[in-house]
């Protein structure tokens, strides 16, 4: 029988929660909830007011992964959702700004990822992504690196970047921006990862060509687009072991890059609830709208 939860007044079947999801550790799907709720405080504010896409995997990392953007069947009506712009017609799909909305999605089993804007409105971008993608042999500390050098770079343009783990192999870069459309940020964007190749041509790429990867971080700024979606901070991902797309400190960055330890960056749900309850939430800036920075 699916047991019956109520959550903030909301009732919720949950299904499966001793269903291992995560091979490698035994991690369960009850776990993976609980992981959840026990987050929820500092990644709602991240969802919020943005349209989610989600990237299901049911059966865990080794069964079939598949992208839901559309509102799914079956959802709560009191679930909220927002029609939203698409290339091929508007679309509805999912906001999740509570914690009961947080626990029906998480039951999905899914990855969140968000827009860099918020459905109010679609056409502006509030915020600048570069997912940093190393190809092997380059790992995470090379990806610190460039991470460092954007770093400086935005600030001398008056933004503020942040970081966190992609949870896969490499690192996020994330900054709040104001007064400026997905197709300007995008162009900005692109601007940076070429100075980044000029200035660092034997470690970065601005371009996906799978032949020159190889030991070079590949600089992804078309996330910005109005189209494109990035994982959110604090989800779990889809990998072996239930690691998670976490904030991270400039200091944790530059201790990477020079002592080149690539597992301190290896953040799983145990590791990155205590640090919450540790840390708080290291991406607060971000919702500040009064440090959004102006593109130049």
């Amino acid at each position: 029988m699916t047991p019956i939860t109520e959550v903030e007044g909301r009732r919720l079947a949950l299904s499966n929660l001793e269903k291992v999801l995560y091979p490698a550790t035994g991690f369960t799907k009850g776990e993976v909830l609980h992981y959840y709720v026990t987050v929820a405080d500092v990644l709602l504010p991240h969802l919020r007011g943005r349209a989610l896409s989600f990237l299901r995997y049911p059966d865990g990392p080794d069964g079939q992964m598949f992208f839901a953007k559309n509102v799914p069947p079956g959802t709560p009506e009191w679930v909220t959702t927002a029609e939203v712009p698409r290339s091929e017609g508007p679309a509805r799909m999912v906001v999740v700004q509570d914690l009961a909305s947080l626990v029906w999605a998480a039951n999905l089993v899914t990855e969140f990822h968000t827009p860099q804007w918020v459905v109010q409105d679609p056409e502006q971008a509030d915020r600048l992504v570069f997912d940093l993608d190393p190809g092997a042999p380059a790992s995470v500390v090379e990806c610190c690196e460039v991470a460092l050098w954007l770093r400086e770079r935005l600030a001398g343009d008056g933004i503020e970047a942040y970081a966190k783990t992609s949870g896969s192999k490499g690192l996020h870069l994330l900054a709040a921006v104001r007064g400026a459309s997905s197709e300007r940020v995008t162009e900005y964007a692109k601007r940076l990862a070429v100075e980044a190749e000029r200035a660092m041509p034997r470690l970065v790429l601005h371009r996906m060509t799978r032949s020159l990867r190889p030991g070079k971080v590949f600089v992804d700024w078309s996330q910005n687009a109005a189209r494109k979606t990035t994982a959110a901070p604090y989800t779990l991902r889809a990998r072996a072991e239930p690691t998670v797309s976490a904030p991270v400190g400039w200091e944790e960055v530059e201790e990477v890059a020079e002592f080149r330890a690539a597992e301190r960056l290896v953040l799983r749900a145990s590791d990155v609830a205590a640090r919450v309850r540790e840390q708080g939430d290291l991406l607060e800036p971000l919702l500040d709208a009064g440090r959004a920075g102006a593109l130049p």
